[in-house]
């Protein structure tokens, strides 16, 4: 690595993230079904037909892996709770199983010294709440919020950070816009109705756990670079589309109180009957901001129906994912960022890079990259106050299966053995305390 922790401020946190459906093993335990294993049984939707049913079985191999994260002298571990395995009909009974694990989880991570991350929602929604419409359904905003209020009940006390919903952009318009996740959508009224109830949703899940005396509440938000592919005006205003619809919808909804006008150019026919009176439930006070950062897309005009967009190929180096590799971008988001979030602390709670092999240099090259950018950022007086890697262990990739691998850890998925790569071995180096 080309730095150490001693080269970021004294509190500057590092850590390590990952997601319940990614690793646990969804196929025990009491978990109900959800969205997610509808769509993977649905041939065509993902790599190989490859589901979460067993993934890497973290379920029964929690403490070996908590250990890898106290090993690696990491100081977070960003972890989600699947709303199937703790209410597995979204409402109602309760399974205690499920609360009971990620009791342990919680617990294993303080015993360790490590600072317990929650995300409330990492994608994987109940089936029966998808019956009733899922994320389009206004009332998701009521069901998210019990489902919250039973996790605070039981886990509140001992979090250290939380926010509701992992990277709003795609459980709205990915999924119900693109059709590329679950439940696999092409229908703008779904999109902009999923993307204004997941804002909706995010502000009742802070109001709950507000009330539960929690503290220390943010929201994580992905963001990518759009570069129009020329100088045209219709590629720039291609590029705006595509920069409003992805970065500046939720950072609007959460800060501001507004939605982009070049985003609300193709939504605001289908968003819901009186949207513009929920701002005062969106915009509940935060206590940090989180980015998820990995590339850029090069984008062109299309000439036809709004948003008019299309994704065109880059000419810089790529990932295994086909992703260019853009730390420039992480500088663009950060200063976004705190224009939005006024002096809030900013985290990096997801950065990383898919690629093969155990001796994976180019995870080396690419960490250095964008922790530079951050240490560029501290240095321009950015409030960052963290940066998370994802993933700690090779997982289930969503729709590409188990093909793409952005772990530090090597899962072998015949086997279940966990082998630290050699980026795990140089992070441990670079992370150690004097």
């Amino acid at each position: 690595m080309e730095f150490t922790r001693q080269d970021f401020p004294e509190r500057f946190l590092f850590g390590v993230a990952t997601s319940a459906y990614q690793i646990e093993g969804h196929g025990f335990g009491g978990a109900g079904q959800t969205h997610w294993d509808t769509f993977a049984a649905t041939p065509g939707n993902v790599v190989n037909g490859e589901n979460g049913a067993l993934a890497c079985d973290h379920y029964h191999r929690m403490d070996e892996d908590l250990d890898l994260v106290a090993a690696g002298n990491f100081d977070v571990y960003r972890f989600s709770t699947s709303w199937a395995r703790v209410m597995p009909e979204g409402r109602g009974t309760v399974n205690q199983r499920g609360l009971d694990f990620y009791d342990r989880l919680v617990d294993g991570l303080l015993e360790r010294g490590l600072k317990p991350a929650l995300t409330l929602y990492h994608w994987e929604l109940p089936s029966p709440l998808a019956d009733e419409g899922g994320w389009r359904n206004r009332a998701m905003g009521d069901w998210f919020a019990d489902y919250v209020d039973v996790v605070a009940r039981r886990l509140g006390d001992r979090i250290w950070s939380a926010a509701p919903i992992n990277e709003p952009w795609c459980v709205a318009w990915l999924s119900h816009f693109e059709g590329h996740h679950a439940p696999g959508l092409r229908d703008i009224r779904a999109a902009a109705r999923a993307m204004h109830h997941v804002l909706l949703s995010h502000g009742r899940a802070i109001e709950v756990m507000r009330g539960h005396g929690m503290t220390n509440l943010g929201a994580v938000c992905n963001f990518e670079y759009a570069q129009p592919v020329d100088d045209s005006p219709a590629a720039h205003r291609a590029a705006e589309t595509y920069d409003a619809i992805y970065n500046r919808f939720f950072l609007g909804g959460l800060f501001r109180g507004t939605y982009p006008e070049a985003a609300l150019d193709g939504l605001a026919p289908y968003l819901p009957v009186r949207w513009d009176e929920d701002f005062s439930s969106i915009g509940q006070p935060l206590d940090w901001l989180g980015l998820n950062y990995y590339t850029r897309k090069v984008i062109g005009p299309t000439g036809g129906a709004w948003p008019g967009y299309a994704y065109l190929d880059g000419p810089l180096p790529k990932t295994d994912m086909g992703w260019e590799i853009y730390p420039e971008g992480l500088t663009h988001f950060l200063r976004l960022a705190q224009d939005h979030a006024q002096g809030l602390p900013l985290y990096v709670t997801e950065n990383g890079m898919a690629a093969p092999g155990l001796r994976d240099e180019d995870r080396l090259a690419y960490i250095n990259a964008h922790l530079a950018r951050v240490r560029s950022a501290i240095a321009e007086g950015l409030p960052v106050a963290g940066y998370y890697l994802w993933s700690l262990l090779d997982n289930y990739e969503w729709a590409l299966g188990y093909d793409k691998r952005f772990g530090l850890v090597h899962v072998d998925f015949d086997t279940l053995v966990r082998t630290p790569k050699l980026s795990y071995e140089k992070l441990k180096l670079a992370l150690a305390k004097s």
